[in-house]
């Protein structure tokens, strides 16, 4: 009986021990990129006036109107490559819920035009300086943009579709 209850001590010991050496890793998938405006962690949306595009937070996605339909990219089309995400005025939409705040795009588009500049924004991380490395979501950002480039291209979506 003695043995019994050494031997469960021991097993009990044993996992105590195990559970302290495990690893704990967190990973913030949503987290606002480092271009986006401080003060807003709760947010889903972004509205970016000069590229008529939505950010979406949570799935770190564009969302731009593409060949007749909204689409969710990584990156954003290859027309804005050289888009200064860090610089452009983000919208942050604070009343909206769902999954498509596209409904509203008309509406958007009026009231936040191409070059709208609303209050003062602080970008949550700095702009990269000319030759550094960068963040990771900027060189991200601009690595998928290329990216978008390359496929564009390769795909024959090159720049030479229907202009608006």
């Amino acid at each position: 009986m003695k043995a019994i209850k050494i031997l469960v001590i021991g097993v009990l010991l044993f996992f105590a021990q195990s559970g302290k050496a495990q690893i704990s890793v967190n990973v913030n998938l949503g987290a606002p990129p480092m271009w986006g405006p401080a003060g807003y962690s709760d947010v889903q949306y972004y509205y970016l006036p000069d590229v008529e595009a939505y950010y979406d937070v949570p799935s770190s996605k564009f969302i731009y109107y593409s060949g007749g339909t909204w689409v969710h990219r990584t990156y954003l089309p290859s027309r804005y490559r050289n888009y200064d995400l860090y610089n452009g005025y983000k919208v942050v939409m604070t009343d909206y819920r769902g999954n498509a705040p596209y409904a509203h795009f008309k509406e958007h588009k009026v009231k936040y035009a191409k070059g709208y500049k609303g209050h003062a924004q602080k970008s949550i991380g700095q702009k990269p300086q000319k030759g550094s490395s960068g963040s990771k979501e900027y060189t991200k950002a601009r690595n998928d943009q290329n990216k978008s480039r390359i496929v564009g291209k390769s795909s024959g979506h090159g720049g030479k579709g229907k202009k608006k």
